[in-house]
C-alpha cells in the first residue's frame, strides 16, 4: 500500500540487504532485475564492505547498528549461553547503543523495519518494528504501533509462508517483501523521520532454502527492487545508503565436523537420548523427519527401541539420509515422535566434555572450565595451556585435498575486545576463504561434502548516494563497523569513541567522543519455539 499523503523523506535512508554482495548483484544488474538498485550503484559510490568474524546475521546487524564489535556489544551468535542452557538472543542481549536511540538523544527522529535481533525495543524518538529473531506479532515501539500498520497496510509477518514448492516459496517472499516496503513508508509517512533503516531478510533466506535457484533469486531482488523505488518515488530520501551484513556464495570446500575433530582428540564425550545439544537433536532432525512432539521428553517403548537401535550404527541421521533420497522423509517424518529422533541420535554431553562446539555459526569452540561452567572438566591452572595446544592442533587441520581446514585459528582476545569478552567463544576459527565450513553434528567422519550448498562469506557491499554525500569518494577498505560512524558523521553528531569504525569519506569526520554509559534493558528470555524453528530451517541451528 503507498500513503495517499505527501511527506517529507528521510535525509538518510539505509537500506540493508542481507547477504548482499558484489557476486550475487551484479548478474542481476546485467539481467536487468533490479533496476533502482542498479541506479544507485551506478551514479553513488559502491564497493565491497568487508564483515566481522562472524559474519552471521545474528551478531553482525548489532555490529553495523552500534558500530561496536561483539566483545563490546556482547552477540557473538543466534544463541546466548549461561552454563550449558542456551536462548536465541534477542535485543536485551546487545549492550551497546544502537544508532536510533543515539540520533534520538539528539533530536533526530528514526523509523526501523526488519533489522535483526531489535526485540524487545527501548524507547526512541520514532518507530520501530523488529526483525530477525523476534517473534510473530512482537512488540514494537511505539506500542500498538504493529496493529495501526496492519490496519492500514494489511497483514505483516515477520518470517515467510511458503512451502517446499518453488511457487510457494516465491509467493511467500515476494508477500513477506511487499508488506515490508508498505509498512515502512506508512511509518515514514506517519513519523516524518531524519533517519530510515529498512532491512531486507529474505535476501539471505532465499539462498538458505533455494540455494542456487536462479527463479527465487531473482523474484526476491525484484521485488526488493521494487519496493525501493516506490519508497524513493515516494518519499525523495536526500541520501541513500545500502548496506549489507555479510556476503554469500558457493562452498566448495569440505564440511569439518568440529565435534568429531575433538571426540578423536579425547575432549567430546558423547551420549544418546536426552536434549543434548540445544536444537540440533530437537528442531534440526525434526526439520528433516518434520517429527511431531517438538519439545517433550517422554521415555516410550520407541525412544528404549531406537536407543538399542543406535548402539547397532541405526541412527536418525542415517535413517534421514536414505529417506531423503527416496522421498519419503516426509510422509515417514508426519508418524516419528521426536522422542524417537532425539534417542537415535548421538549427541555431545557438554558437562562432561572438555571442549565443545556449542553452535556452528559462532565459529568457535568453548571450553569446558572449571568454576565457570557449572561441570567444568578443564581445571583453571591448565587452561592457558590446554588453550594453546587445541590452537596448535585446530591450525594443523588439513583437508582429505591435503589444504588447511582454516586460514587462522585464535584464541577470542585476538579477535574481539570489550567488556562482554568473557561471553565468546574460547577460541575462533576462520574457514580458508570460507569455501570451507564448520558443522557441529556428530556422524562418524570428520570430512564430507558440504550440507548446505551455499553459505557465508566475509565480504558483502556498500552503495551510497545523494546530495550530501560525496559520490566520488573511494571506499576502498569500508568495514561493517564503518556504518554507525558514518551515520554520526553525516548528522553532524560526534562519533562514539567506543565504535571500533571511522566515518567515510562520504561524509565529513566528526571528532570522537565519550558517550554516557548506556544503560539496556534487563535481559529477558526468547523463549519461543517458532523463533528456532524459523532458524533451524535456515541451518543456523
Amino acid at each position: 500500500m503507498e500513503s495517499n499523503c505527501a511527506a517529507n523523506g528521510p535525509k538518510l535512508l539505509v537500506v540493508g540487504l542481507d547477504a548482499g554482495c558484489l557476486p550475487v548483484l551484479e548478474p542481476l544488474f546485467e539481467a536487468g532485475v533490479t533496476p533502482t538498485l542498479h541506479r544507485l550503484f551506478e551514479t553513488g559510490s559502491a564497493g565491497p564492505l568487508e564483515s566481522q568474524l562472524p559474519p552471521w546475521t545474528a551478531s553482525a546487524w548489532p555490529t553495523m547498528y552500534t558500530g561496536q564489535n561483539p566483545g563490546k556489544h556482547g552477540v557473538y551468535d543466534f544463541l546466548a549461553f549461561d552454563g550449558y542452557d542456551w536462548d536465541v538472543v534477542n535485543a536485551s542481549r546487545v549492550r551497546a547503543r544502537p544508532i536510533w536511540e543515539l540520533l534520538s538523544d539528539a533530536g533526530h527522529s528514526s523509523v526501523v523495519v526488519n533489522v535483526p535481533v531489535t526485540h524487545p525495543p527501548q524507547d526512541f524518538d520514532g518507530a520501530l518494528i523488529p526483525g530477525m529473531t523476534a517473534p510473530e506479532e512482537p512488540p514494537c515501539h511505539p506500542t500498538g504501533i504493529l496493529e495501526e500498520v496492519i490496519e492500514a497496510c494489511g497483514d505483516y509477518r515477520l518470517y515467510p509462508q511458503s512451502g517446499p514448492e518453488a511457487e510457494a516459496s516465491i509467493a511467500g517472499y515476494e508477500r513477506t517483501i511487499e508488506s515490508r516496503g508498505d509498512a515502512f513508508r506508512y511509518l515514514l509517512d506517519r513519523v516524518e523521520p531524519d533517519f530510515g533503516f529498512l532491512q531486507f531478510q529474505v535476501t539471505d533466506s532465499v539462498f538458505h532454502e533455494r540455494p542456487g535457484d536462479k527463479r527465487a533469486i531473482e523474484a526476491v531482488y525484484g521485488a526488493v527492487d521494487a519496493e525501493l523505488e516506490a519508497t524513493i518515488r515516494e518519499f525523495d530520501p536526500a541520501n541513500v545508503l545500502v548496506v549489507s551484513d555479510h556476503g554469500i556464495g558457493p562452498v566448495d570446500g569440505w564440511e569439518f565436523r568440529i565435534n568429531e575433530f575433538l571426540r578423536a582428540r579425547g575432549d567430546v564425550v558423547t551420549k544418546q537420548g536426552g536434549e543434548g545439544m540445544p536444537t540440533w537433536s530437537r528442531a534440526w532432525q525434526n526439520d528433516l523427519l518434520e517429527g511431531e512432539s517438538a519439545g517433550e521428553h517422554d521415555p516410550s517403548a520407541f525412544e528404549r527401541a531406537m536407543n538399542l537401535a543406535a548402539k547397532f550404527g541405526i541412527t536418525t541421521q542415517r535413517v534421514a539420509s536414505a529417506l531423503e533420497h527416496l522421498g519419503l522423509a516426509e510422509a515417514v517424518g508426519k508418524r516419528v515422535p521426536n522422542d524417537m529422533i532425539r534417542a537415535a541420535s548421538e549427541q555431545v554431553d557438554f558437562p562432561q566434555s572438555r571442549a565443545y562446539c556449542r553452535s556452528k555459526s559462532e565459529l568457535g569452540v568453548r571450553i569446558n572450565l572449571e568454576g565457570r561452567e557449572p561441570n567444568g572438566q578443564v581445571p583453571t591452572a591448565e587452561y592457558e595451556a590446554y588453550r594453546r595446544d587445541l590452537i596448535d592442533d585446530l591450525r594443523a587441520v588439513e583437508t582429505p585435498d591435503g589444504e588447511p581446514m582454516f586460514e587462522a585459528v585464535n584464541a577470542r582476545e585476538a579477535v574481539f575486545d570489550g567488556p562482554q569478552l568473557e561471553d565468546a567463544p574460547d577460541i575462533v576459527t576462520v574457514p580458508a576463504d570460507f569455501d570451507n565450513a564448520i558443522e557441529q553434528g556428530l556422524d562418524g567422519a570428520q570430512f564430507a561434502e558440504p550440507w548446505e550448498p551455499w553459505n557465508h562469506k566475509r565480504t558483502g557491499v556498500i552503495a551510497a548516494a545523494g546530495v550530501d554525500l560525496d559520490e566520488t569518494a573511494s571506499l576502498s577498505g569500508a568495514t561493517i563497523f564503518d556504518v554507525a560512524p558514518t551515520v554520526c558523521a553525516f548528522f553532524d553528531l560526534p562519533i562514539d569513541a567506543a565504535m571500533d569504525g571511522e566515518a567515510l569519506p562520504l561524509v565529513e569526520p566528526s571528532p570522537r567522543e565519550a558517550y554516557p554509559a548506556y544503560e539496556p534493558s534487563p535481559i529477558t528470555a526468547t523463549a519461543d519455539a517458532g523463533v528456532e524453528q524459523r532458524l533451524s530451517d535456515l541451518g543456523y541451528l
